[in-house]
């Protein structure tokens, strides 16, 4: 690939690692395997990056990628997931540690949000990031119509779990 293309995907990433380390934090459960799946998500959108035509925004994209990621390598609730090989351009990307401090409001709503299953998971982290139904019906495939009707369902869930739990 053209340095162009790297320099660009870099910077895309770097605007957007956020977007990686929260889809982290509903699929993971320690650091290490934390910094596995972003490493995993950083190499699938890599791979995926020069068939990105740029219909949708940057962000959408690497959604619908780093989600699909984290579920195919949890959809079977592995602990350990196997990884590639880490290519050295890679280690000029500024990786900014996450700081689950300043998530730790959330904490108690990850944990319930955990008990979801995985398109249910992806699902709440989009509608989170306040995304409006036609981008969360983009990034997870779906039409507007049928992502509506899973949120409502959802928060239903949720509800009831987080009244089990004591709620917030």
């Amino acid at each position: 690939m053209t340095k162009h293309l790297e320099s660009s995907f870099i910077n895309l990433l770097e605007e957007n690692q956020n977007i990686l380390h929260k889809i982290c934090s509903l699929y993971t459960e320690d650091n290490e395997t934390h910094k596995d799946l972003f490493q995993e998500m950083v190499i699938q959108l890599w791979r995926s990056y020069p068939n990105f035509k740029g219909d949708s925004k940057f962000s959408t994209w690497a959604y619908r990628v780093c989600l699909n990621t984290a579920i195919s390598l949890y959809r079977n609730k592995k602990k350990n997931i196997t990884t590639v090989e880490w290519d050295s351009s890679f280690h000029r990307i500024r990786y900014e540690e996450y700081n689950p401090e300043e998530e730790e409001k959330l904490k108690f709503l990850y944990t319930a949000v955990r008990q979801l299953n995985d398109i249910e998971k992806a699902l709440v982290y989009l509608y989170v990031e306040d995304k409006d139904y036609q981008e969360i019906a983009a990034s997870l495939g779906i039409t507007e119509g049928n992502a509506r009707v899973k949120m409502n369902r959802i928060k239903t869930k949720l509800k009831a779990i987080l009244n089990k739990k004591g709620g917030i």
